[in-house]
């Protein structure tokens, strides 16, 4: 074995017959030597002597389940933007696998000085985790991707351990786990939902918070990466030594048996590297200036634009590879069906500023591998809104649709805001000949109350978080009903059960892409917590026992009727060749600008029509007063009742007029 057969590519260490190659990109380091560590923790360095570029190759020993971390060497100049300190382990950003945990305190994880210039050369290692190799092979059997069209979509998103940690039906040994989430109680829940694309929290590799950690709490939600090719070991059953690869991918495969995809919350934005204040854990040691943003006037910090301390440099090739790169492995290797891009807005910021054709847009708009997945864009950050402003084949979650229609179900708002956001937003996307599809709507999200907390409480009620109160968002819209948190009036609980039916009923009827936050089909609540990323206990995690079957059912009833419906499902916004819509007043009349301006105007009825589908007829009565529609002629067979939040309704009968109960949902269907 010798060094000069190593390559330069790919980055990372890769499996060989005669070893282990490794490749590390940096511009700014002197020498890169590669720790291997026994089981008992020994440690053996490695010094890679080629040098191709920028990067820095060698042929070390070694093969799968070999444990090892990277010590870069060169100049501390933190007031020039360099980090290096070869007594810190570094975790190679290509890791499959992590094993072990990062440790708390100054002297080893934190890294943190009073005085940020000056360098801590106390050794890391025995406080750090570890990168493992992991054996690729995996028997995929038959398994090939849904490919759900957006126009079928309906997306449930779900945190990985919080759907099963009290699971009855799923074996106490796996519980929280991927394995749990793949036990077949789990994926039958999905599959009678009637969801098609399963988005999990965060799975890349995180690291836990020391602030937290502290206060006895841990980061649940796990918006913190540090490995973006790692499946994070925690939820993992087989352990940590390479067994959670293989566990992720049986995940995927029987998630796809069942029809169902599977989406990543991606979070690419930043890592748990933090400010100038943060732990030196891999980046920031091997190569700070090239993967993260430093301020260009004051090196020593970073621009921020995620809220967590620093932003990663998607105007430089290497932090461009590293991202794509982790992209295609999670389709090629992990089979995975698509992303959500977390504070997506921060990666189009080419040099500080949100750009449409920024590198990073260009680069995944060209990539074959990334062509057939899914790509969901959070379009905003700590900087910028930007709703609208990704390219063509991109969808966005639509906060303006969470927005204008929880303000309609609080007695706010406009019916003409309302029906903006119920035929697929053509405010935000039709001037630019984007389709519908374009929109993910939401209601709820993990990020704020769930949809029961949002008709039961007016305040947020974080004190659980240890921060006073003071976190999470202040302007909810919600609307409690007339009582604070749990109740025994009969009249608010009923008034909770509508609303809870109404929104669920535009969700799933609007136009676009329905996101349903896990859990709210059966009632889930946080008790009042809008901001549980810390909360990794029964306040987040699903409480199986206390499921409101009703409400599921109502559910189900309603995800059927859209995937039967074409007209629900329109793939570009209304015209003559297409699916349309028709607003018209309880009278039956045609909306006219008055109505749609006059925010006192709480009722009305809109029709979804499409040539061979089904006709289906809305009926919004957001009034405090029963309100008597005036049907219109039914196109076809006559009307049938199918959907109602008022419990006064009778389902399965034909209907030529109708008295809507007061902040009630009706829908109608001519076959």
């Amino acid at each position: 074995m010798t060094v000069s057969e190593s390559t330069p590519h790919p980055l990372g260490v890769s499996l060989r017959e005669d070893g282990l190659n490794v490749a590390v990109y940096s511009e700014t380091a002197e020498a890169v030597d590669v720790a291997v560590f026994d089981d008992d923790g020994a440690e053996t360095r490695h010094r890679l002597d080629r040098r191709t570029g920028h990067v820095f190759h060698g042929l070390v020993p070694g093969g799968i389940g070999t444990r090892y971390g990277f010590r870069v060497h060169g100049e501390w100049e933190p007031g020039e933007g360099l980090r290096h300190n070869a007594a810190k382990l570094l975790l190679d950003p290509w890791a499959r696998a992590v094993e072990g945990s990062w440790g708390a305190g100054e002297e080893t994880f934190g890294h943190t000085f009073a005085d940020p210039e000056q360098r801590n050369d106390a050794d890391s290692a025995a406080s750090v985790a570890k990168a493992v190799v992991v054996d690729p092979a995996f028997d995929w059997g038959d398994d090939a991707p849904p490919r759900v069209p957006y126009a079928d979509t309906v997306v449930y998103e779900v945190h990985v351990k919080g759907f099963t940690q009290r699971h009855p039906d799923v074996p106490e040994e796996i519980r929280g786990t991927y394995a749990g989430l793949a036990h077949p109680a789990a994926i039958q829940h999905l599959v009678d939902l009637g969801v098609t694309t399963v988005e999990l929290l965060p799975v890349h590799q995180f690291v836990q918070d020391s602030h937290l950690t502290e206060k006895g709490l841990r980061n649940y939600w796990g918006y913190n990466s540090i490995g973006f090719f790692a499946p994070h070991h925690e939820y993992s059953s087989a352990g940590d030594g390479g067994g959670q690869v293989a566990e992720f991918k049986q995940l995927v495969k029987a998630l796809h048996a069942a029809g169902l995809e599977v989406v990543l919350d991606v979070v690419y934005n930043h890592t748990a590297e933090g400010n100038h204040l943060g732990p030196t854990l891999s980046l920031k040691g091997i190569d700070n200036g090239s993967y993260y943003r430093v301020v260009e006037e004051d090196p020593e910090n970073y621009f921020d634009t995620t809220g967590t301390g620093n932003s990663l440099n998607v105007s430089h090739p290497a932090a461009l590879q590293l991202i794509l790169d982790s992209l295609r492995y999670w389709v090629t290797e992990m089979h995975v069906d698509g992303f959500r891009f977390d504070l997506a807005t921060t990666l189009t910021r080419q040099w500080g500023d949100a750009h449409v054709h920024s590198a990073f847009l260009d680069i995944v708009h060209q990539d074959p591998v990334l062509a057939p997945v899914k790509l969901i864009a959070e379009p905003w950050d700590t900087a910028g809104y930007q709703v609208g402003g990704f390219p063509a084949r991109w969808s966005e979650w639509n906060g303006k649709y969470r927005d204008d229609v929880r303000d309609f179900w609080r007695g706010q708002g406009s019916l003409g805001e309302l029906t903006q956001r119920i035929t697929g937003s053509p405010d935000v996307y039709e001037a630019d000949r984007r389709s519908p599809l374009c929109s993910v709507n939401f209601l709820t999200a993990h990020d704020g109350f769930t949809l029961a907390d949002l008709t039961a409480y007016d305040e947020k009620h974080n004190d659980a978080n240890g921060e006073g109160g003071a976190d999470g968002e202040s302007d909810n819209r919600s609307w409690n009903c007339g009582a604070e948190g749990p109740t025994d009036d009969e009249g608010v609980n009923a008034l909770r059960a509508r609303q809870r039916r109404n929104m669920l009923t535009t969700l799933l009827l609007s136009a676009g892409v329905p996101m349903l936050l896990g859990g709210d089909e059966f009632g889930r609540t946080q008790q009042g917590n809008n901001n549980a990323y810390c909360q990794d206990d029964e306040i987040s995690w699903f409480d199986w026992s206390t499921v409101d079957t009703d409400l599921l059912t109502f559910t189900r009833d309603l995800i059927a009727l859209r995937r039967q419906t074409p007209a629900l499902r329109p793939q570009w916004f209304s015209g003559a060749a297409g699916p349309n819509t028709v607003s018209l007043r309880a009278d039956g009349e045609p909306m006219g600008q008055q109505e749609w301006d006059d925010t006192s105007a709480r009722a009305y009825a809109v029709q979804f029509q499409a040539e061979g589908s089904p006709t289906v007829l809305l009926l919004v009565n957001g009034a405090t007063n029963p309100v008597e529609f005036t049907v219109p002629p039914a196109p076809g067979a006559p009307w049938t009742l199918v959907v109602s939040s008022d419990p006064q309704q009778e389902v399965g009968r034909e209907v030529a007029e109708l008295l809507v109960g007061e902040w009630s949902t009706t829908v109608l269907r001519s076959a």
